[in-house]
Order: C-alpha cells, then sequence, then structure tokens
C-alpha cells in the first residue's frame, strides 16, 4: 500500500513514524505501513457468501451458504490469539461481510480486546442502519468497493443498480461519520473511467481511495488477459499522480493509496528525484520501512474455513488451520519452505526481480502473481511496468 497523497503532498514525514517508535501497537492507522515490528495485519474472511458475482473475486464467491466457516466460539477464540499476537488491525472481508451472521457482535469483541477494526465490502448492503450498526460496533474504516462508472460498475460485478447502491452505501457512512473509502480495481475494463472516478471522489467527499493493480486469483486468474501491458500501466500511475497533486494537495483531507502492486513505490521515488529532488531522499526512507511486498511478513489471511494464507489472495496454499493451531503459532513457524522464504526472499527471487537495485523497497512485489503466470513463486513479477535502465540493469 503506497501513500500516494501523503508522500507526494507532503504530508508524511520520518518524525511521523519515529514519534511513536515505528511500534506497531502505537501507530495511527495510516502509518502502520512504516513500523518496525511489522506485527500482521490480518484478513479474515468471515464467509464466502456475497450478493454480487465480481469477475475478479479471489475467493470465488457465491450467494449461497458455505458450511465448514468458523463458528462464534472458533471466531472469539481466533480473535484472542490476535489479540494477544498483537495483531495492529483485523479487516473483515468476504465473500460480503455484512451477510456474516453475528458480524457486529464478533467486531465488538475484537475492538474490546483492542484490535483495530476495518471493514471490506461492496456497500451495497449499508442502509442507514446497517451504517448505525458499523458506527456501534466501533468499526475505525469501510472500505467500499467500486469499479468504474454505473454501466462499467455493474457489468464488472454482475448486479444491475449496484454502482448506485455501494456510492449510496459510503454516504449512509459519512452522513453518520464513519470513515468510509472507495476500492477500485485497475483493468483493460474500467481504467478509462478513472478520470471520472476521481471527479466522484472530490464531488462525494469520499475520505480515503485505493486503487488495486489486479492479482491473478481465484477468479482473477481467468482475468489475467485483462490486466494492462506495462504502458497503460505506466500511463495510469501517471494519471493518478497528476489527479493526486491537482485534487488533493491542497486543504483536502482525501487519501489516494495505490495497492499491490509495489512498482509503484519506485516510480514514486524516480518522479520525485527529478521533480522534487530535496523530498526524494525521505520519501526513500519511509518506502524503505514500508518495505514493499509483505506477503507471509506484515500482511495475513484466514479464510472462512479457518486457513492460514500468506495474503487473501494465495487461498491455494494454506500454512495450516486456526481450528487446529494458533494463528500466531502458524505465523512464526518457519519450517514451512514457502513461510521462511517469503519471509526472507530476496536471495531466492528470480530474474529481473534478483538484480533490481530497488529490492529493499519492493522486496520482489507480488509473488502469487508470479506464480500464476509462470508457475514459479520466485519469477518475476509480470506486472513490474520499470524499464531495465531504471531497475539498474544495463
Amino acid at each position: 500500500m503506497i501513500g500516494f497523497s501523503k508522500l507526494l503532498c507532503k504530508k508524511y514525514s520520518q518524525g511521523d513514524a519515529l514519534r511513536y517508535g515505528r511500534d506497531s501497537a502505537k501507530l495511527p492507522h495510516d502509518l502502520l505501513q512504516f513500523s518496525l515490528d511489522k506485527k500482521p495485519i490480518v484478513v479474515w474472511n468471515t464467509t464466502r457468501k456475497c450478493n454480487l458475482r465480481c469477475k475478479h473475486c479471489y475467493a470465488d464467491a457465491s450467494n449461497r451458504e458455505f458450511s465448514g466457516e468458523l463458528s462464534v466460539k472458533e471466531s472469539t477464540t481466533m480473535i484472542d490469539d490476535l489479540a494477544a499476537f498483537k495483531v495492529p488491525v483485523l479487516l473483515f472481508s468476504g465473500g460480503e461481510p455484512i451477510l456474516r451472521e453475528n458480524l457486529f457482535e464478533l467486531i465488538k469483541y475484537a475492538g474490546n480486546k483492542g484490535l483495530r477494526t476495518v471493514i471490506s465490502t461492496n456497500g451495497t448492503l449499508i442502509t442507514p442502519k446497517i451504517a448505525q450498526k458499523i458506527k456501534d460496533a466501533g468499526v475505525s474504516y469501510v472500505g467500499v468497493s467500486i469499479d468504474g462508472l454505473e454501466s462499467t460498475n455493474d457489468k464488472f460485478r454482475g448486479v444491475n443498480g449496484a454502482f448506485e447502491d455501494s456510492l449510496e452505501g459510503i454516504r449512509n457512512c459519512n452522513k453518520i461519520g464513519v470513515k468510509s473509502g472507495l476500492r477500485f480495481t485497475i483493468n483493460k475494463n474500467n481504467y478509462r473511467d478513472l478520470p471520472d472516478i476521481f471527479d466522484l471522489i472530490d464531488e462525494e467527499k469520499v475520505k480515503r481511495a485505493c486503487f488495486y493493480h489486479l492479482v491473478y486469483s481465484g477468479r482473477g486468474n481467468k482475468m489475467m488477459e485483462e490486466d494492462l501491458d506495462t504502458k497503460t500501466a505506466r500511463e495510469v500511475v501517471d494519471l493518478i499522480l497528476d489527479k493526486t497533486l491537482d485534487l488533493f494537495c491542497d486543504a483536502n483531507n482525501t487519501e489516494i493509496l495505490t495497492v499491490d502492486n509495489h512498482a509503484d513505490a519506485v516510480y514514486l521515488y524516480l518522479v520525485l528525484k527529478e521533480e522534487q529532488p530535496e523530498r526524494a531522499e525521505e520519501v526513500y526512507n519511509l518506502l524503505r520501512w514500508n518495505g514493499g511486498n509483505n506477503s507471509g511478513i506484515a500482511i495475513g489471511n484466514i479464510d472462512n474455513l479457518g486457513n492460514v494464507h500468506a495474503d487473501q489472495f494465495w487461498w491455494n496454499y494454506s500454512f495450516g488451520n486456526i481450528k487446529e493451531r494458533k494463528f500466531s503459532d502458524i505465523w512464526t513457524d518457519t519450517s514451512d519452505p514457502l513461510m521462511a522464504g517469503l519471509k526472507n526472499r530476496k536471495h531466492l527471487l528470480k530474474g529481473r526481480c534478483s538484480v533490481c537495485k530497488f529490492l529493499e523497497i519492493c522486496n520482489g512485489n507480488f509473488r502469487v502473481r508470479a506464480e500464476a503466470m509462470y508457475g514459479d513463486v520466485w519469477a518475476s513479477d509480470p506486472a513490474c511496468y520499470l524499464t531495465d535502465e531504471e531497475i539498474g540493469i544495463v
């Protein structure tokens, strides 16, 4: 996760993170990426049931019941362990988490244990009543997925009317003071909507917008051919940079972030080196503290059945199940070669990634994309749009 607006608009400094000792237990949510201890943010897929059928869904969710999902007892036992392990954030995801029975009771339970709670949702079910439940449960942030303007989004999400319902969900949160934001997954079908999406963010006073690069997982595997080519990806990142500078630097508190491609971190640094050279070194240090891709390090996933994964996109490989072992024990067990490799991966990387001079701020980018494309976890990430010259290959 790269904080474009705060890095570009000089709203982050090294002192902001140092003030909290870079301790994940003390850092504000937006500074967690700079923590020193790298405790994992945990994405929990509370259910695979969903009222939409999105083309890119990594969970391959659908509108039906799934057997074997964690019971309330299993869930609270898991939450107790996450709290004891000092996980900084528990993100309630799906499927569609609002369809999970006892969701708000579980969120309150996690909050009472000291966990910061976040919801990732399609937003279509956030009526005023649900928004109030979200507020009463103490949720710190609600991320709502909108993947284009009305016709684009509804086609992508498989249900007519989804765009308006999702937008209304954001509005219902905003009306009662629940921080919410927009999540947009970039692909060939929707990137042309981005200028209008930025206008929408500005008009609706959306407080946070995360632009996700496509990850080839679940139904997203079938969208591999719909990912942007490197030239277009670069143009899109330029657009995000320009729109951020134009709309959100002056007296605007909207956060703009990009997610799931740490080539963005390198590209941001290279741009600043040219355009804000006095700022470039500090930004480089912040990106180094971020550490690049943190799958298996500072991001982890527990799926609806209790299986533990390196991140929410890696459901094809499980390190164990929380019904049998504590998450904290599974996460710190490096007897599994993949877990050990992810925690110390630089010497395992191949191809362009192995010789890139920016490994300390990218960390080899997304391993799950490399595996999906090449069948090799340690191959180069095919979504890197940087040139050989830029990454130090001569």
